[in-house]
């Protein structure tokens, strides 16, 4: 049971004392929060429960309050609980207790920070899902970074997370893609060729021509057109997926299932999707073309799905991939990670989840706004030379896979970003990727030290830690648990970067008040003691490093 969940019994416990005793009248609420209140001189811990009771009770907060707090149960964790105004209940916990959490949190080891919150509910989490018609660029590893630290934190709190790619490997775009790699590959047998219009004209479509060129010869150049489109295509979409795959493992990013759009066409998916909605009269023919009826269902205009030709929109292809993830594959929870570009079509995708039948709570789509890049207060221009965008290879290559994951986790998706790419590569404390990864780094030095010099510390009396830097630094520690549950309550992975900052700090402050490897005979047991505590940092940021999908170096 975590600290939260004990303090949240106490307080109820404490209430059904007041109650039984007529101190207060009789009422049950719905959830008793407990949360760690802004300002640390309030205590570790606060509730706001009288508040919320004020209404139903008819009595005053802080009345509510001192009743509550004379009838709190004794707890070996809690010192004290105090009535702050206008109506708080604050837990000051016994430090004692809080030194005796260091032995756990070692024997935790890497597997501190997880929680069972949920409990093996099956969620998949798409995101990237980039056109594989090019390169991914930068402006696609803000929402790869999210979607990726999000998975980890909800697999950490106890949920089956499935990571997906949607491959859009159907349509329109791809058969630009196909007629544009055959102009390459004709180009680079020396033909003469143009691109279609709106073709694709980056230096990486020139590259897999030429490739094609040495590895096939004139072969596709013999064949009938459609043929050679067909087979030339087939083998351009490999090529692409395979320098996306690369690109992604790159920045420490790996996907479960990469799946088809094609699928839903040659499986079924969209037929039984289109079926369904034609059924319930949800599809409406009008203008020569389908219509998806979202003004029945609250949306401000109706949609089109099935175009005039016959050839299915985007959106349709929406409806069958939802359907599929639901109706098919079973999923508890959806989310997906989307482009602001996107932000527009979100109400009508859960529209039509909910015409299917599922419930759109169970979907929830993040729009990850824009970032600006800069070189200190100069704004990066995102095209080079050739025309070509920057890509997300150059981006990681130049700043480093770390500097990426805990830049882009910085901010909220929902807001945008300045990513300072010399910022990012600057080793002082002044770059907050540096800052933290140091604390790692010292941490492990002093754990070597202890080594070098024989010094076992696993029968360490961890009651001997009572200095103000020690408790500061294991209640720090002690936060990441209630941070994982947090963000996987709310889906904020952004919270991360800023957890290990404070603790990183937490960590410094420790150390330039706290000598922890002491020479002297008699000191040996305190420094047993912190030197435990120390492994304990090292498990917590260690862990938080790892949530972001960042390396924890020994040495920097």
């Amino acid at each position: 049971m975590s600290i939260k969940t004990e303090l949240a019994q106490l307080i109820r416990d404490a209430l059904a004392a007041a109650q039984r005793s007529g101190a207060l009248p009789e009422h049950d609420p719905d959830e008793v929060a407990v949360e760690r209140p802004q300002k640390a001189e309030h205590g570790d811990f606060a509730s706001s429960l009288p508040l919320k009771l004020a209404r139903p009770l008819r009595m005053a907060p802080m009345a509510i309050a001192q009743k509550l707090a004379e009838r709190m149960p004794t707890s070996e964790a809690v010192e004290r609980v105090t009535v702050a105004p206008p109506g708080f209940l604050n837990v000051r916990l016994k430090p004692s207790w809080l030194a005796s959490q260091v032995d756990d949190v070692i024997a935790a080891g890497e597997a501190f920070g997880n929680i069972g919150l949920g409990e093996g509910t099956r969620v998949q989490v798409e995101f990237v899902s980039v056109n594989p018609t090019g390169p991914l660029h930068v402006g696609h590893a803000r929402g790869a970074v999210i979607g990726s630290a999000l998975a980890d934190v909800l697999q950490a709190a106890g949920y089956d997370v499935e990571r997906e790619y949607y491959i859009n490997d159907a349509g329109s775009q791809m058969d630009r893609f196909n007629q544009s790699l055959y102009v390459r590959y004709l180009q680079a047998l020396g033909r003469d060729a143009e691109l279609p219009e709106g073709g694709y004209k980056g230096e990486y479509m020139a590259a897999f021509g030429k490739e094609l060129a040495a590895e096939h010869g004139d072969r596709f150049a013999k064949m009938p057109q459609p043929d050679a489109l067909r087979d030339i295509g087939k083998i351009g979409l490999e090529k692409m997926l395979g320098a996306i795959r690369e690109d992604l493992e790159l920045l420490r990013i790996r996907m479960d299932v990469w799946f088809s759009e094609r699928s839903l066409f040659e499986n079924g998916q969209y037929d039984e999707a289109m079926g369904i909605l034609e059924k319930k009269g949800m599809l409406v023919e009008r203008e020569g073309a389908k219509w998806f009826a979202s003004t029945a269902v609250g949306e401000d205009k109706d949609n089109v799905v099935i175009r005039g030709n016959g050839s299915p929109t985007y959106f349709a292809s929406d409806i069958a991939y939802h359907y599929d993830k639901f109706a098919k594959r079973g999923f508890d929870t959806v989310i997906d990670i989307w482009g602001a570009d996107h932000q527009g079509h979100i109400a009508r995708v859960k529209a039509a989840a909910a015409a299917l039948g599922t419930d759109p709570d169970r979907l929830t789509i993040l729009a990850v706004q824009i970032v600006t890049f800069k070189r200190r207060d100069e704004v990066v221009r995102l095209s080079k030379r050739s025309g070509d965008i920057i890509t997300l290879r150059e981006l990681v290559q130049e700043v480093g896979a770390d500097a990426c994951r805990f830049l882009f986790l910085s901010r909220s998706p929902d807001a945008q970003l300045e990513f300072d790419m010399e910022l990012a590569k600057e080793q002082s404390a002044d770059n907050p990727v540096y800052y933290v990864q140091y604390a790692h780094a010292r941490i492990a030095s002093i754990l070597a030290l202890a080594k070098e010099r024989g010094i076992a510390f696993d029968d360490g009396d961890t009651s001997l830690l009572s200095h103000e830097a020690e408790l500061a630094l294991i209640r720090k520690i002690m936060e990441l648990p209630d941070l994982v549950e947090l963000m996987a309550r709310k889906l904020e992975p952004h919270h991360l970067p800023h957890y290990a900052m404070e603790l990183a700090t937490a960590f410094h402050w420790f150390y330039g008040q706290c000598r922890v490897v002491s020479s002297e005979p008699g000191d040996l047991p305190l420094t047993k003691a912190r030197l435990k505590l120390v492994d304990a940092a090292r498990i917590g940021l260690s862990r938080s490093l790892r949530l972001m999908g960042m390396d924890a170096p020994d040495k920097m």
